[in-house]
């Protein structure tokens, strides 16, 4: 059964992102299992977030590590089974947390049972569920399009002497949204874990469901004018502009029929990952008028640095866009550099009031933020060295591009004394746990009252205390001066005003009124309406 409670508990709850195959292996295999997860959820608990999102743990050949999915309505053997799932929402219900877990609809494995009958001939049962096409007189692919993961996006198939559509790895065959015997199958496949107590779905790569039904080429980009997002500049993919293979009107279509389904179960939710040449609109034009997605996050803040006219622009350009649409904030996850090492580490100053402010600033926005495993602690991008790389994207783009692994090792829960840093009792992780990373292990943290894990802690239970913060409207905030981002909350007539310094130089800025702080361990003071912030300083105030 669902959690009752709060139905809108998504509108400014916290989510915290788990990679099971990095969270916690319970039988030593040097692989995260869902057993594992089950027994740190106490962990997760205390933070005080809201609610999981569960990376994927399907039946796999993990080619993609369980984004390419063999069956919908399983749990791969190296995560558990369906009854260690079935306890794992149990036991966070039991502690108050909602389990929202990653669904990946817009392509398949290919060792799924639909895409070997699909390939097997043209006049099967299933012949249409994939995106097929004939190749050109001269034997090349049918249109110009483009995988994330490098080379054309068409592979020849020799039984049906057609090329088919993968958007990711060859083994990653998309799915055909323009045959509505897929939609329906799908959306099937969703109430599946519906039933089974789920709240909610991170809908992975959410704009590319629906293909151009013409395969029209796709334009070039051109230089000068936005680079298309969703890849490393490194990447041929972004010399295109991604108008006919992703980001199709037909796609508002399929997510209503999504959000009907959703609706059926009350306290569901939805958070759609964007990618799109201009991700900011299609998250509006996604998440409003309340009969598509809940929320939606794009990749804006996971791949930007940390330069204070970016990011407050960006944020600016977000809120006048949205209208009633819900944004979810993410500054780290699986797939992109942790934010420790990538906003502002190269600028120096304190570290650690550093580490602090970036949870301070996201978490304070209007919207839903996402704290990826491990960004509580400090953790920052593990180097791998290339013989132990996982990620087939790294593998295929080094070095330019080293991949995700660096994101992705597992969590340390003991401290450098321990192998592995407590995350395996077995001799070797899928991936290595890096000396720095140990020294920042949970349970170190957790007796020291001064740590960056017992700042979120504190961070999460003071907003818990301030609706204006949670699901409040927000007012960017300009021209105070100084390198500052700055904006308002407010809920009725409470009005907290939150000042962040981005820089590791001190500052002092003008604030529009008197204010009075209302957080304890802000770092701002304040003399009137004058406000000083030290480096990496950051300041919430009644004002």
């Amino acid at each position: 059964m669902a959690l009752a409670g709060d139905q809108n508990w998504w509108r400014g709850g916290v989510l915290y992102q788990i990679y099971p195959r990095s969270f916690f292996d319970s039988n030593g295999d040097g692989i995260g299992d869902l057993p594992g997860v089950t027994q740190k959820l106490e962990y997760v608990a205390s933070l005080g977030v809201d609610g999981i999102w569960l990376s994927p743990f399907f039946t796999s050949p993990m080619k993609d590590f369980g984004y390419d999915v063999a069956d919908y309505r399983d749990v791969d053997p190296m995560f558990g089974t369906l009854a260690d799932f079935d306890h794992l929402v149990e036991r966070a219900h039991d502690l108050g947390l909602r389990v929202t877990i990653d669904q990946v609809l817009s392509h398949s494995s290919d060792q799924h049972d639909w895409f070997k009958e699909s390939r097997s001939s043209r006049d099967n049962p299933k012949a249409d569920w994939y995106v097929w096409a004939d190749p050109k007189p001269d034997g090349t692919p049918p249109n110009n399009w483009l995988s994330i993961f490098g080379g054309s996006a068409w592979k020849f198939d020799t039984t049906r002497q057609q090329y088919y559509m993968h958007n990711f790895l060859v083994s990653q065959p998309d799915l055909n949204f323009h045959n509505p015997d897929v939609q329906t199958q799908l959306l099937e496949d969703v109430e599946f874990w519906l039933r089974r107590g789920v709240d909610g779905f991170r809908l992975d790569t959410a704009n590319f469901y629906v293909h151009d039904a013409e395969l029209r080429d796709n334009p070039p980009w051109v230089p000068g004018t936005h680079r298309p997002e969703g890849a490393p500049k490194e990447n041929p993919y972004t010399r295109q502009m991604h108008v006919y293979d992703k980001t199709r009107p037909e796609n508002i279509a399929f997510l209503q029929k999504l959000r009907a389904v959703m609706d059926k179960y009350s306290g569901s939710t939805t958070v759609g990952e964007i990618g799109s040449d201009n991700s900011l609109a299609t998250m509006a034009e996604y998440t409003s008028g309340g009969d598509k997605l809940h929320m939606a996050y794009t990749i804006n803040l996971l791949e930007s640095p940390l330069e204070t006219g970016l990011v407050r622009d960006m944020l600016k350009n977000v809120f006048d866009v949205l209208g009633d649409g819900w944004p979810c904030w993410a500054v780290s996850n699986h797939d992109f550099m942790r934010v420790a090492s990538r906003w502002g580490k190269d600028k120096g100053g304190d570290n650690d009031a550093r580490l602090r402010m970036i949870p301070a600033l996201y978490t304070s926005l209007r919207g839903t933020p996402c704290i990826y495993q491990g960004e509580e602690l400090g953790l920052e991008e593990a180097v791998v060295p290339y013989e132990l790389l996982q990620d087939p994207y790294g593998i295929e783009m080094w070095p330019e591009f080293k991949g995700r692994d660096g994101c992705r090792t597992p969590m340390p829960w003991l401290n450098a004394n321990a192998p592995h840093g407590g995350f395996t009792f077995g001799d070797q992780p899928w991936l290595p746990v890096p000396p720095e990373h140990s020294a920042l292990a949970v349970a170190d943290q957790t007796d020291d009252p001064n740590s960056l894990l017992n700042f979120y802690r504190d961070l999460l239970a003071w907003r818990k205390s301030h609706p204006e913060i949670i699901n409040g409207d927000i007012e960017m905030l300009e021209n105070l001066g100084g390198d500052v981002i700055a904006y308002a909350r407010m809920s009725g007539v409470v009005r907290t005003i939150c000042v962040f310094n981005t820089t590791p130089d001190p500052v002092t800025v003008t604030l529009p009124g008197q204010s009075e702080p209302n957080c304890p361990f802000a770092t701002g003071t304040v003399a009137g309406d004058r406000l000083t912030l030290p480096g990496w300083g950051f300041y919430f105030g009644t004002i």
